[in-house]
């Protein structure tokens, strides 16, 4: 059984950074992907990384936010920089394989979630 236990949530005002990390219980074969969500509204996918390094972020958050990963230590990141209000949320990380994981959401693991505040 995969675990997943995301950390690095905080609150940050406009303009700033915050790097989410995700500890995996083992070496993620399977692609490990972010969403996050708000109360009252869809939850969002936001990215992807596969093993072998690739990685794909939405449109909204191209060129702001970067994912990675240490396969040594089995965490996987997503680094976030120039956060805007609209970034609040909830963001989890989930593995599964293909589209019904991401973007759809239908993981197989999911973390705990950290929480994310972004004031202007």
């Amino acid at each position: 059984q995969v675990q997943l236990v995301e950390s690095g949530g905080d609150s940050v005002q406009a303009g700033g950074s915050l790097r989410l990390s995700c500890q995996a219980s083992e070496y993620m074969h399977m692609p490990v992907a972010w969403f996050r969500q708000t109360p009252g509204k869809e939850r969002e996918a936001v990215g992807v990384i596969y093993s072998s390094g690739s990685t794909i972020v939405v449109d909204s958050v191209k060129g702001r936010f970067t994912i990675s990963r240490d396969n040594i230590k089995n965490i996987l990141f997503l680094e976030m920089n120039s956060l805007k209000p609209d970034d609040t949320a909830m963001y989890y990380c989930a593995a599964g394989w293909g589209p019904d994981c991401y973007p759809g959401g239908q993981c197989m693991y999911w973390g705990q979630g950290t929480q994310v505040t972004v004031s202007s």
